[in-house]
């Protein structure tokens, strides 16, 4: 039978495409249905106060997150294609951690070129168009989820989870391994939370 998942992104994280890149392993290798869904650092850190440093690089992830937010609304079909194609750009290519507002629209174009979108949708990166559709899609990981979480959100079934946080990505048998772990942990109700300390970056 196959698996439903949800998988909540933001394309500026590192470890969010880790997790996703681990699961396109997982859809070679079982029998999966994944949709993927924008949610936003920026929305998440909205009104805080942090690191004036920080702060510039979520003004930054405005942009690719509303675009992401327009895209998934009008054409849901592309946007896993569209995530690949920037989140390349931004992780391997080595394009990620811009700040500022705007710091993402080369990239953002670049990428709907290559996926065959409309260049308009970058146009909606520098304005406030979308955050309505952007925060529903937030939300509703969140909603899934829980307080005090970021990105990625995974949905297995009926229960969501932040994570998992990996740093190197299973390929082949070993990604459906621990994709099936998952997904059992995932059938039990009363499972919420499984963490170490973190010893090294996402190996992109």
């Amino acid at each position: 039978m196959t698996q439903s998942v949800t998988f909540w992104f933001d394309v500026s994280c590192p470890f969010a495409w880790q997790t996703s890149r681990w699961m396109k392993e997982v859809e070679k290798v079982r029998d999966i249905e994944i949709t993927w869904q924008p949610m936003s650092l920026s929305v998440l850190n909205d009104g805080r106060d942090l690191d004036p440093e920080y702060m510039k690089m979520m003004e930054a992830n405005w942009g690719p997150a509303r675009v992401f937010a327009a895209v998934a609304t009008e054409h849901p079909e592309k946007v896993d294609e569209l995530y690949t194609t920037m989140g390349e750009l931004v992780h391997p290519g080595g394009q990620g951690g811009k700040k500022g507002y705007g710091a993402y629209n080369e990239v953002i174009a670049e990428a709907l070129a290559k996926v065959g979108l409309s260049s308009d949708y970058q146009k909606v990166a520098d304005t406030e168009e979308w955050d309505d559709a952007l925060r529903k899609f937030h939300n509703a990981g969140i909603e899934s989820v829980g307080d005090e979480v970021g990105t990625p959100v995974i949905k297995l079934g009926d229960h969501a989870f932040f994570g998992p946080v990996i740093t190197r990505v299973p390929t082949g048998e070993e990604a459906g391994e621990i994709f099936d772990a998952a997904v059992r942990l995932a059938q039990f109700p009363y499972f919420f939370e499984l963490k170490r300390s973190r010893t090294e970056s996402p190996q992109v």
